[in-house]
């Protein structure tokens, strides 16, 4: 006899939900497409993948996230980058939900939140569509069937696109709502079918708990030296930096693609799959995840295709640019089994300059690495959030300020500590423009972005000869095989020497301008590193 696929005692009715219609508890993945297309949710794609449209909400939605201001939470939140509500306006958002959920089929998924079974979060996930049922039990990491059958969840997330929220009862901004209340354990998610806004909330309720367990919680990818955990590196950034696709190397281990966390034992990833970008996704500059576009189970997200071939349009993007899909790790062949890696060897913090003004990698000391690190300048490009069309130049300190509901020193101040103790290198790699700002020059050449971060990863560019950058002060390697030198010194790639110095002194000043907020709270070398 099989393991039951939920704990007898903990459905939905044992936490307060019920009344509802069919609740289908822990479908693997056959059902769930099965369930979705019934639904006509979406449409079957070419070798079983699942095709989906969020519709109106093609990103995620920073300005309509909330952190409920209880008396427990609030001396360690930082209010001035999470939008409180009041306890009051939860719980009437709470009902109100709970009451248009009534009579309704729902799905849920119980799930691990980590790699690492000692510092893991036990997740259970409520959704209203199949289909988001089917991306988080990728994105999020799989019991077993008799873990299941003991499993109780630490926190719940109840996902209800089809339900609006009231401003005026609610005390949130519009009709859509991400409402995190850590005292009830519980987020609540309306008006919105864009799925990353699941995989989010679980990342933002580890940045919470994890640090007080002496865990730096990390925006980043990561990866190691095929049979060697201990030859690990991760890769700080944005979405639009280039982490998940610079972390898929098939000449190393992919330990996961864009959440981590960094305890006293190693790292380890929080998912169980990737979410990656597919705009200009291509066979030949990204195999493995090109690949992952015809397989069973993947779900493709707000991408065009041939009505009647089903083929991907990986160019149009008259939907989106933030088209994407979603798939289990075990879809990359060379991911790895149990998603855990030694201390990290270097530490690379992506970033996506839209000004054309920094190299395509630079060497940090530690200290210029905490300063990079609380600055978190890179571009936002189009579509990861709602409203942005173009490029647009941002500092999203500690590479991800929407999910941060601590103060940015909080994770600067373990992240040096994780450095120091380990003597890991780091490096500042720019994947955004050269010869020029967006609109006249050109995006950095994948293939030497590659180069410069295999002769990081293997220790070789620590050999080539440096210059100190004028305008950083950090350093820039003057040559390095298989790449051009005059990619090496963005002021070259610029037909006009003298625009380049004004658009250097003018990102200067933004970064200048931008880390005054921290003046009072770091450490003097960090102060003396920020600008060279």
């Amino acid at each position: 006899m099989s393991e039951p696929r939920v704990n007898p005692n903990c459905r939905l009715e044992d936490q307060g939900i019920s009344g509802l219609g069919n609740v289908h508890y822990n479908l693997v993945e056959p059902a769930l497409i099965d369930a979705a297309l019934q639904r006509g949710e979406g449409k079957l794609g070419l070798g079983g993948t699942f095709l989906v449209s969020t519709g109106a909400h093609t990103g995620r939605s920073p300005k309509d996230k909330f952190v409920v201001r209880t008396p427990s939470v609030e001396d360690s939140i930082w209010w001035e980058n999470n939008k409180p509500m009041a306890p009051e306006a939860f719980d009437v958002l709470y009902a109100d939900m709970l009451a248009h959920m009534k009579g309704k089929d729902y799905f849920v998924q119980d799930l691990f939140g980590g790699a690492d079974p000692a510092l893991r979060l036990d997740v259970r996930v409520v959704t209203e569509l199949a289909w988001h049922n089917l991306f988080i039990r990728h994105l999020l990491r799989r019991p077993e069937a008799a873990e299941l059958a003991t499993f109780v969840p630490e926190f719940t997330i109840i996902n209800c696109p089809s339900f609006k929220a009231d401003p005026a009862k609610h005390g949130c901004r519009s009709e859509t709502v991400i409402a995190l209340n850590f005292d009830k354990k519980l987020i609540l998610i309306g008006g919105t079918a864009y799925a990353g806004e699941n995989k989010k909330s679980v990342f933002t309720l580890l940045n919470y708990i994890l640090p007080e367990k002496g865990v730096m919680p990390m925006h980043c990818s990561a990866n190691h030296a095929i049979g060697n955990p201990d030859d690990s590196a991760i890769f700080f950034g944005l979405s639009g930096t280039g982490k998940t696709t610079l972390s898929a190397d098939p000449s190393r281990t992919l330990i996961g693609d864009d959440e981590h966390g960094w305890s006293d034992h190693g790292i380890f990833n929080f998912e169980g799959g990737c979410y990656a970008k597919t705009i200009n996704l291509s066979a030949e500059a990204e195999p493995e995840i090109y690949a992952t576009c015809s397989k069973f189970g993947t779900v493709i997200e707000n991408m065009v295709y041939d009505p009647e071939t089903l083929v991907l349009d990986f160019e149009d993007n008259s939907i989106t640019d933030n088209m994407r899909c979603a798939y289990p790790l075990d879809q990359i062949s060379n991911a790895s089994a149990d998603s855990l890696g030694g201390m990290p060897k270097n530490v690379i913090m992506l970033t996506c300059d839209a000004y054309g003004v920094l190299p395509p990698i630079a060497r940090l000391t530690p200290a210029q690495a905490m300063y990079h690190f609380l600055s978190g300048f890179t571009s936002k490009t189009p579509g990861t959030e709602v409203g942005v069309v173009e490029p647009t130049p941002t500092f999203s300190t500690c590479f991800g300020a929407p999910f941060m509901p601590r103060r940015p020193e909080v994770y600067g101040k373990l992240l040096q500590e994780k450095i120091n103790a380990t003597g890991a290198h780091c490096w500042l790699v720019n994947t955004g423009w050269t010869g020029g700002a967006f609109g006249t020059g050109k995006r950095m050449p994948i293939k030497a972005t590659r180069a410069l971060l295999t002769a990081a990863l293997d220790g070789s560019l620590n050999d080539v000869q440096f210059r100190k950058d004028p305008n950083f002060g950090f350093e820039v390697p003057v040559s390095v095989p298989g790449v051009d030198d005059k990619l090496l010194d963005p002021r070259q790639t610029w037909a006009d020497g003298s625009a380049y110095d004004a658009q250097a002194s003018k990102l200067v000043g933004m970064f200048s301008d931008n880390f005054a907020q921290y003046a009072d709270k770091i450490d003097d070398d960090v102060k003396a590193a920020a600008i060279g």
